[in-house]
């Protein structure tokens, strides 16, 4: 019984061996294929295909060479939205012209026949209205309506707090246009410096391949370091790609601000180098409490605001009206006329009337003061805005001001820190050659290298965009 057990139990153990001996050669047969495959080199990397450039990049002739003052004059000349500012302030100084001349009088002349049907009875002809068959009129007009506001000068004082308005609105568009153009070009110089940063870095990366190739033959370094420094130029090569990108982006933004018609043709002067100093926080606190357009604007609206509320008072009182008529109103065109009833004496046809008119308003179902409360309101809602702009420009002068001077102080660490990595990779680059150090601290100085430079740029372009957005307060100094 132990023996069958025994023979059972060999029979099943042997038959358990060729399954998973089989299982074990199905499975090598079929990782055979892909192991072989994993032996083959791999395929090259296809070409790369070029960025593409408008048709106006390609323009025959030199670029044109532009600085920030010469960016920001066209920017004027081609902004919609500074020249509708700029169109809305040319209307309220015509507004101001047409509200001063409407306060004096007008004058006009007027030229009448009045031919009437006769009766064949008499010449008066069929019209009582009229002298005469034939009536002619030639007169000269002076006319001065004097409604209420006319005592209060309500016409010009709101016109020109409106041009004031206008004017200010004009200035802040002429700002914020100073700082999206700043924005631009300097995000223009930025990315060119970014570019040859990343070629700089590019040629680096390609002289430690060539380093650590040389080395490699001599038995010096492991394969390891050329497969890292490989590895550095690939991506080195990648990120010159994106910066050259980030080139064409921020031309095509810088251009289409400047030209009338799409062009890249142009350059841009890198004056990053040399920053104009922030100025001392006295001097901007008086620009920003004498030339700050959005608290000029603001109290230019208030003032206008009192002016309605004025007019709407003026309403309540009465208005005058005078028209004086000179010239000829007779049965002939002609200085003198022979009356009939007398015969021989010529009388005069030259005279003058004038009419005086009086008009004091005494129900109108509320219209009136429906009219002062809502000026009244106005003047409400303009006096919380004025009040709001006043706290605004307050905060941001000092939030801009700050952010000023810090961009300005970090400027100067990333330019010594720039400093610091540049000599840090002199140090490595001579090391590695003389085989005192790892390939790991040549990569980390020379990423190093790479970060300090960005960072410095950034930062140049950072405090110029600091610097444009105080001035949107303070004015350029």
């Amino acid at each position: 019984m132990n023996r069958e057990r025994t023979h059972r139990a060999m029979q099943f153990a042997g038959r358990a061996f060729a399954f998973a001996a089989g299982i074990f050669a199905t499975s090598c047969l079929s990782l055979s294929p892909a192991f072989a495959q994993a032996q083959k080199p791999a395929p090259p990397a296809p070409p790369p295909i070029p960025l593409a450039a408008p048709p106006a990049a390609a323009k025959p002739g030199p670029p044109l060479k532009l600085t920030l003052a010469d960016a920001l004059a066209r920017a004027q000349k081609y902004s919609p939205q500074f020249q509708m500012a700029v169109t809305a302030a040319k209307l309220a100084r015509e507004n101001q012209v047409q509200a001063s001349a409407l306060m004096k009088p007008d004058v006009s002349y007027l030229m009448q026949y009045l031919n009437t049907q006769g009766n064949d009875i008499s010449p008066v002809g069929r019209f009582v209205t009229n002298d005469g068959v034939h009536v002619y009129r030639a007169w000269g007009v002076v006319r001065q309506a004097m409604p209420g506001s006319f005592f209060i000068d309500a016409g010009p004082r709101e016109a020109g707090y409106l041009r004031a308005l206008a004017d200010a609105q004009q200035q802040i568009a002429l700002r914020g246009l100073a700082v999206a153009v700043t924005q631009d070009y300097y995000a223009l110089v930025a990315a060119q410096r970014n570019v040859a940063a990343a070629g700089q870095a590019l040629r680096s990366a390609q002289r430690f391949l060539a380093i650590s190739q040389a080395l490699e033959k001599g038995g010096e370094v492991a394969h390891t370091d050329v497969i890292r420094f490989q590895l550095q130029e690939s991506q080195s090569e990648r990120a010159l790609e994106d910066a050259r990108l980030a080139v064409s982006t921020a031309q095509s933004n810088l251009a289409v601000l400047l030209f009338p018609a799409f062009d890249e043709n142009f350059q841009v002067v890198d004056d990053l180098a040399t920053p104009p100093a922030p100025p001392a926080f006295a001097q901007a606190e008086a620009r920003a409490q004498s030339r700050n357009p959005a608290l000029a604007s603001a109290l230019a609206a208030y003032h206008a605001a009192s002016v309605n509320v004025s007019i709407a008072k003026s309403a309540f009182f009465p208005s005058l009206a005078i028209d004086f008529d000179y010239g000829i109103e007779a049965n002939a065109l002609a200085l003198h006329s022979v009356n009939l009833t007398r015969p021989g004496v010529r009388q005069p046809n030259l005279g003058y009337f004038a009419t005086y008119s009086l008009n004091l308003p005494i129900w109108d179902w509320g219209f009136r003061r429906s009219q002062l409360h809502q000026a009244e309101d106005a003047r409400a809602l303009e006096r919380v805005n004025l009040s709001y702009a006043q706290r605004g420009v307050v905060a941001q002068l000092y939030s801009f001001y700050n952010q000023t001077v810090t961009a300005w102080n970090e400027m100067g660490s990333l330019r010594r820190e720039v400093t610091l990595a540049d000599r840090n990779l002199q140090l490595v680059t001579m090391q590695y050659q003389a085989g005192e150090t790892a390939v790991l601290q040549v990569l980390d100085a020379e990423n190093s290298w790479v970060l300090a430079r960005d960072a410095y740029t950034a930062g140049a372009a950072q405090y110029r965009n600091a610097l444009a957005q105080l001035e949107t307060i303070t004015g350029s100094f």
